[in-house]
């Protein structure tokens, strides 16, 4: 009851009913100090123009007096609104407004109140989810790291601890027939030679695993022509490029098309016994193309595609950025990759 009786529109009833009730004594008394000085009490027109202009005078006057001291009150509350809600701007969510009325000015203020208290309570829950989400990706990485650790162990016992196993057998071999049988010994050097060259190769496509996984402050043009430079002093391949500078692609979209180069030359590199490495890098109206291909000694793409690890990572990086991943490739004819990422 009492909040409808102390509201704003109640208050202006007020204090316009007062406004009115001073105005009629005024306009009463006056009235009589008129009548008082005419010698008669007959009304002529200059006397009622006076008694007109000096109610106008009055009912102006007191008005404007009146609502500015009722007024008074409410723009100071306003004002202290308008400060509350800048200093929750500022952050300090901890501040709150008092306001003892009862009136919508007041109920303005607890739902301010409120809202500060919520808005304070969401901060410490996003604080919480930020905090839980740098452990979670904490614990992501490590298993990240684990996982490639554990597939590079495998990578390093299928292929190069074998192939250096074969090697301490055949050289274990060859030491023992080389003076009783000089030929045999020869052929069994030259296929020592052969497996520690395969097992140079997979170690430099592990090696290649174990680069940086972005390109730093590099573009993706100087990225590719560097691992490039690089390889062709260790790799005996003819490393064919046509690398263009494109400066429309994103960080993010420049670190998975480098990804993608090295994993594909990684798998070169281990299994296509090649000799010509084509890498070509263009944009073409709303697109980027990328296209790796070796003359090497190809594949079933039919029977590795589900099974390569290589092959599905460079997919999903290829899915992740928008792109679209095909591979062609047949058995004694190499092998051709191509990627297109829209702008």
């Amino acid at each position: 009851m009492f909040t409808k009786i102390e509201s704003i529109r109640i208050s202006m009833v007020k204090s316009h009913l007062v406004s009115a009730v001073v105005i009629g004594m005024l306009f009463f008394i006056g009235l009589q100090l008129i009548l008082l000085t005419l010698p008669s009490n007959t009304l002529g027109l200059t006397t009622i123009l006076l008694l007109t202009l000096f109610v106008f005078l009055i009912s102006a006057i007191s008005g404007v007096y009146i609502g500015y001291k009722y007024s008074q009150p409410f723009k100071k509350r306003l004002e202290d609104i308008a400060t509350f809600i800048t200093v929750l701007e500022r952050g300090n969510l901890k501040t709150r407004l008092e306001d003892s009325q009862k009136d919508e000015v007041a109920r303005i203020t607890q739902a301010l109140n409120q809202l500060a208290l919520k808005i304070e309570n969401h901060v410490q829950s996003l604080q919480r989810l930020a905090d839980e989400k740098t452990k979670f990706a904490e614990k992501a990485h490590t298993a990240a790291v684990i996982e490639e650790r554990q597939r590079l162990a495998r990578d390093l016992h299928d292929a190069v601890s074998q192939q250096l196993f074969a090697l301490n057998m055949m050289s274990s071999a060859t030491s023992r027939i080389i003076e009783s049988n000089p030929s045999k010994s020869k052929e069994m050097i030259e296929q020592i030679a052969h497996i520690a060259s395969a097992a140079q190769v997979e170690m430099r496509a592990l090696l290649l695993h174990l680069r940086p996984v972005h390109l730093g402050r590099d573009q993706l043009h100087d990225g590719l022509l560097k691992l490039i430079e690089e390889l062709k002093d260790k790799c005996p391949i003819d490393f064919q490029t046509k690398i263009e500078d494109i400066q429309v692609l994103t960080k993010g979209t420049e670190d998975h098309l480098f990804r993608i180069v090295q994993e594909a030359i990684a798998n070169i590199l281990r299994h296509a016994d090649a000799s010509i490495v084509k890498v070509e890098l263009y944009q073409k109206e709303h697109h980027v193309y990328l296209h790796i291909r070796d003359n090497g000694k190809g594949f079933n793409v039919k029977e590795k595609k589900l099974t390569s690890y290589g092959l599905q990572t460079m997919k999903e990086r290829s899915d992740e950025i928008g792109g679209s991943f095909t591979i062609q490739s047949k058995e004694r004819e190499g092998t051709y990759i191509s990627i297109k990422v829209p702008i």
